[in-house]
């Protein structure tokens, strides 16, 4: 798994059962909420500061998931994408990547075709069960609260990189 992780330069996600719980709720005037971890913010941050892009394919569209994004400074974001195979071979193909530069977390079958190409593909344990025989690890924390930071802290300290980004926190950093 070492060896995936040392390739990866791009880090995908699902937002619905991933970012979030998969819950969508919408008060009584319709307007639409989300509730994100701001562990798993930070842990974008982190790989972010070490140099992984980090980008968001989802098949809803939602003005909450562009506010998150825009807030953790993700450039790449794919919403209404029905066929996400399609946004993440753009993807491949602007950034000049192959698939095995790329991580995705995704938790049901419209992720399957992601899933089965990148060189890192993780999910959590309320994922669709018939995707979990195609990822290469499943976190312990749960979607939505803190599944998303365990990957990037895997990540990090998979490709020694954990002390270079945390260690400012830890008094470490000059």
């Amino acid at each position: 798994m070492e060896e995936r992780l040392k390739k990866i330069k791009l880090l995908l996600l699902d937002v619905d059962g991933i970012l979030t719980d998969g819950r969508i709720i919408f008060d009584s005037n319709g307007i639409e909420t989300k509730a994100f971890d701001v562990k798993d913010g930070h842990g974008l941050k982190l790989i972010q500061r070490a140099g992984i892009q980090v980008g968001i394919i989802t098949g809803r569209q939602s003005p909450v998931t562009r506010i998150r994004a825009e807030e953790l400074g993700i450039d790449l974001l794919y919403q209404g994408a029905k066929e996400k195979i399609v946004p993440y071979q753009e993807i491949l193909r602007t950034f000049e990547l192959s698939d095995g530069e790329v991580a995705y977390m995704g938790d049901d079958l419209v992720d399957l075709p992601i899933l089965q190409r990148v060189g890192f593909a993780a999910t959590v344990p309320t994922a669709v069960e018939d995707i979990k025989p195609y990822v290469h690890y499943v976190t312990t924390t749960s979607a939505g609260r803190g599944a998303v930071r365990e990957v990037c802290d895997l990540f990090l300290k998979a490709t020694g990189l954990w002390d270079e980004v945390t260690g400012r926190y830890f008094g470490d950093e000059a």
